[in-house]
């Protein structure tokens, strides 16, 4: 799982949140973390490193306390990443990597088109990888108690991350809510799917592309990517729009918020039947998948089981029509 807080996405409608109303002193919270690492089997000499001297940011606690609400429609949101100059980025960098893309791409199955796209929606093609010391912005989220038991847990794989030689406490930084290096990996994100593709033994995803590129792939190949299959198209729909349709299929009932704002996936045929074209006017594909319709304000799309993998990345609609479309726009 990835978090995204530090993408500050258009769609996130967030306020202010209350303090809590009670939390331990800093350095007796640090105390009780620390006699948890221990019994989770980190080093003593690794919990002494992350916690010797350290200070809560209080910095921290103001971006995760009062978030700016954001009015940007799902169109606008797209149409202020995918600039010209963005895009054309997006190209040069397929093009500077295309051996190690594809060979990357050749083990793990998502397309190096995606692996850019991701790569460019998550740090600017390498440019912001964050400046925030990542267990001193765990520990703070964790004492500060609103999520404490997730930001805890993610300070404790951070701990692992570190006693395990993957990467130098003094160099695992990322966003003020932990999000870390070029792939914005959470912790837990890191142990369970980054890579060490260029076999130096580390898994960097703050400076090696080669770790980099494999590790939002196999996330990605984790999450079910189908080789082969697009994420989904921009369709037109019939007289009634979108609210009819989704009143004869149904909207999912399950997953993330972004996934329930997606209909029950059924097959293109079916779509077909209900009137639903290609931007061209033309039938859809006879082929045998099933489709969800995603109403997107002024635009329409049938996404496929690949689209879930995006939300998988980061469950936003604006985040994953954003990777999917400039995905496209790199092209193979």
């Amino acid at each position: 799982m990835t978090l995204k807080l530090v993408l500050a996405l258009a769609l996130a409608w967030q306020v202010a949140v209350p303090a809590p109303t009670e939390r331990p002193e800093f350095p007796a919270f640090l105390a009780q973390l620390r006699q948890q690492a221990l019994a989770k089997g980190i080093s003593a000499a690794t919990v002494d490193a992350a916690f010797t001297g350290l200070e809560p940011l209080e910095v921290v606690v103001e971006r995760d306390r009062t978030q700016a609400e954001t009015v940007l429609t799902v169109d606008q949101y797209i149409d202020r990443r995918l600039t010209r100059p963005f895009v054309r980025t997006a190209r040069e960098q397929a093009t500077a990597h295309r051996k190690l893309l594809a060979e990357i791409s050749k083990q793990y199955g998502p397309p190096p088109s995606l692996m850019v796209a991701v790569w460019g929606m998550e740090s600017n093609f390498g440019r912001f990888t964050g400046t925030r010391p990542t267990v001193q912005a765990l520990a703070t989220l964790a004492w500060d108690g609103r999520r404490g038991a997730f930001f805890t847990g993610e300070l404790m794989n951070a701990l692992e991350i570190v006693d395990k030689g993957y990467i130098d406490l003094a160099a695992m930084k990322g966003s003020w809510a932990g999000a870390m290096g070029q792939t914005q990996f959470m912790p837990s994100s890191y142990l369970a799917h980054a890579q060490d593709f260029d076999g130096d033994g580390h898994r960097d995803i703050w400076k090696a592309l080669p770790d980099v590129f494999a590790s939002i792939a196999n996330y990605m190949k984790a999450y079910g990517w189908t080789e082969g299959q697009a994420w989904g198209r921009e369709v037109k729909l019939p007289a009634g729009g979108a609210e009819r349709l989704v009143e004869h299929v149904g909207l999912r009932q399950s997953g993330c918020r972004a996934s329930r704002e997606l209909t029950v996936a059924v097959p293109l045929k079916q779509w077909q039947q209900l009137g639903v074209r290609t931007m061209t006017g033309t039938a859809l594909p006879k082929v045998d998948r099933a489709a969800s319709l995603l109403n997107a304000g002024k635009k329409h799309y049938l996404v496929y089981s690949n689209y879930d993998v995006l939300l998988g990345y980061n469950c936003a609609h604006a985040y994953a029509l954003a990777v999917g479309l400039l995905s496209d726009r790199i092209g193979s």
